[in-house]
């Protein structure tokens, strides 16, 4: 009787075991080759992928700054750079301001130089990208980015980036760590950062754990990242 005991419990033991394995077997596997996901930054260029700041990141706050070239009852067109434009779309909760005072959108005009600050979508080629806007700044003439800031270098297709550094780049920073921010924040890290250099589309602001922030600008081959301090002083850019 001991010994049929002893022979059930052994082959229940197998059997389970059996049926462990069989499950852990069926279980979704990745593909062959495919990493699965983790939860560490994208690291510089050409690392691995994964984590939030890689290139196919959602839309984020972002923004652009420019001369308006046509306006419509959806927003209005703003061209960045020569044959660089990108589309500007505005509702019923955009605000307005021209400096410290409040605005409308009747003031923008063609010709009029404008900061456009919402998410942004970057598109493929020249005029793709798009700005679903929450706030528009408008440019006093002849003042603003209009005379202080400087052209990034354009894109231009087969040519390579450019590799340089100008300013102060935050102490070990990382590309792709840090936490991407909104509102008011990332909103005056995009001013700060825009009335630095122009041309280009910000698709994202990174707070980094010094307290700087990282505004990425794409659509230009330099620069890619420009810096902002605690103050929302521009200090620099690679």
């Amino acid at each position: 009787m001991k010994l049929m005991s002893t022979i059930l419990i052994s082959g229940m033991v197998a059997l389970g075991a059996a049926a462990a394995a069989v499950a852990q077997d069926a279980a979704p596997q990745p593909p062959a080759g495919q990493a699965q996901p983790g939860p560490g930054p994208r690291g510089r260029p050409g690392g691995p992928p994964g984590g939030q700041m890689g290139e196919r990141a959602p839309p984020s706050i972002g923004g652009v700054v420019g001369t308006v070239d046509s306006v419509s009852a959806s927003g209005f067109v703003v061209t960045l750079s020569p044959g660089h434009q990108a589309t500007v779309e505005t509702s019923s909760a955009t605000t307005y301001r021209k400096g410290k005072a409040a605005s409308s959108a009747s003031a923008v005009k063609e010709g009029q130089r404008v900061v456009a600050i919402g998410l942004a979508t970057v598109g493929r080629g020249n005029s793709g990208s798009t700005v679903k806007a929450t706030e528009i700044i408008l440019q006093p003439a002849g003042g603003g980015t209009a005379t202080s800031s400087t052209d990034g270098v354009p894109f231009q297709q087969g040519v390579a980036p450019v590799a340089k550094e100008v300013g102060k780049v935050p102490a070990n920073y990382v590309q792709g760590e840090g936490t991407i921010i909104s509102g008011p924040e990332a909103s005056k890290a995009i001013q700060a950062a825009l009335a630095a250099y122009t041309g280009g589309v910000v698709n994202r602001v990174v707070k980094l754990k010094t307290g700087e922030y990282e505004v990425h600008n794409v659509g230009v081959r330099w620069p890619h990242h420009l810096f902002v301090d605690k103050n929302f002083k521009f200090i620099g850019a690679q």
